[in-house]
């Protein structure tokens, strides 16, 4: 299947001239303006590459590319107008991520290549995907599933944060959105390396001691450690790293940078973590979003509204309402089923947190436990009612 292209201008006479003279190279739609462009984005897309002009009633191209890389983050944008200022070219690069920048009239000697070069961006996007899909997933999956059998607690809280993640990186117009997810199902890897008896004190909320709150204060830099060294994590290693920072740049990592020189991921980060923990606290809606801009200097407060547009109740939740729970045993139990009730031992003892997605790791771990009769039984789980989307974006 031919890559599609679309062509956005607010001049009837040169679409048309376009559709006789590029019908038979390329396959594309054209459209009048910005608004009917994001309508086709979302009803007939996937396309390639946009070609916009900028300026254009009612929305700019500017805004209408800043929208559209919203609504399709992998499609290459190309700025094609008249006015060839350096703010129009600042304003069109800055909110539009514009892939090239070209002048009209443009002859087609210069149109065509730039189209064919955008289509062959495009389609390097599409392989960086697959190569990070392919390669990276097998690795993202084991460091979960050893983290859900250490710390199955931690897991259920960085399953949460990745669901909310992409949600909140689409909102913001984040670039790489799938780095975005692994940062923040990753964020707790280190908790791996705590002792149980502290991982269970955390769990239950009890106090620390000096060297205990050490320990755990240490969790970033050692989830960082942990990811560096695997190839193209080098970026989720630092948004971990910083997860706790800061935006004023107090916090941990002490003397390092603070502001918007703090990793967006981690900005993300810093605020869905916080903001879960209020949750859980029973602290929603219009009282959190007071609590957090209370502790001055602690958040990017740009994005701490935004956070609040995207989840305007609670982040996202696995645990369904709407969705039918099942009472079942540990042997009935199946991969992907979100845990309704806490899963404990005779003794009370938690394995696995209400919220928490089921692994295959997970699910061999509470049959280990079940094969010395150790599970409270029966237990409370929901069916997911859709798969799980894969991880989208290079």
């Amino acid at each position: 299947m031919n890559p599609k292209i679309l062509f956005v201008d607010d001049d009837e006479n040169l679409l048309a001239a376009i559709q006789r003279t590029l019908r038979k190279r390329f396959t594309f739609d054209v459209t009048l303006g910005g608004l009917q462009a994001l309508r086709l984005l979302e009803t007939q897309g996937p396309y390639a590459l946009i070609v916009s002009d900028m300026t254009m009633p009612g929305m700019n191209g500017a805004e209408f590319l800043e929208q559209a890389r919203r609504i399709a983050p992998e499609t290459v944008r190309i700025m094609l107008t008249g006015n060839a200022d350096q703010q129009t070219a600042a304003d069109a690069v800055n909110r539009g991520h514009v892939f090239r920048f070209l002048s009209k009239p443009c002859p087609l000697e210069t149109l065509i290549p730039a189209i064919e070069h955008g289509l062959k961006h495009h389609q390097l996007i599409q392989m960086e995907r697959e190569l990070l899909e392919g390669t990276l997933t097998g690795s993202v999956k084991m460091m979960s599933e050893v983290l859900g059998m250490v710390a199955p607690d931690a897991l259920g809280r960085g399953q949460r944060l990745r669901e909310s993640m992409r949600s909140f990186a689409q909102y913001v117009g984040a670039d790489s959105v799938w780095a975005l997810e692994i940062a923040a199902l990753l964020s707790p890897i280190g908790f791996a390396s705590m002792p149980a008896s502290l991982l269970q004190k955390v769990s239950n909320g009890l106090d620390l001691s000096t060297a205990e709150a050490e320990i755990l204060g240490n969790v970033p830099q050692i989830g960082h450690d942990l990811l560096v060294g695997i190839p193209r994590l080098e970026g989720v290693a630092e948004i971990v790293r910083f997860q706790a920072k800061a935006f004023d740049g107090s916090g941990f990592p002490y003397g390092d940078c603070g502001g918007e020189k703090i990793p967006l991921g981690a900005r993300l980060l810093k605020i869905l973590v916080d903001r879960l923990a209020l949750e859980a606290e029973g602290v929603v809606k219009a009282r959190a979003l007071d609590a957090m801009r209370k502790r001055t200097g602690v958040y990017d407060p740009r994005l701490l509204d935004r956070c609040f547009e995207c989840f305007q109740d609670f982040l996202v939740n696995a645990v369904r309402a709407e969705r039918p729970v099942r009472t079942l045993t540990v042997r009935e139990l199946v991969p992907d089923q979100v845990v309704v009730s806490d899963i404990v031992t005779i003794e009370g003892v938690v394995l696995v947190g209400a919220g928490n997605r089921l692994t295959p790791m997970i699910l061999q771990r509470l049959q280990n436990y079940d094969g010395i009769s150790e599970v409270k039984q029966p237990v409370l789980v929901q069916d997911p009612t859709d798969s799980q989307p894969a991880p989208s974006g290079a």
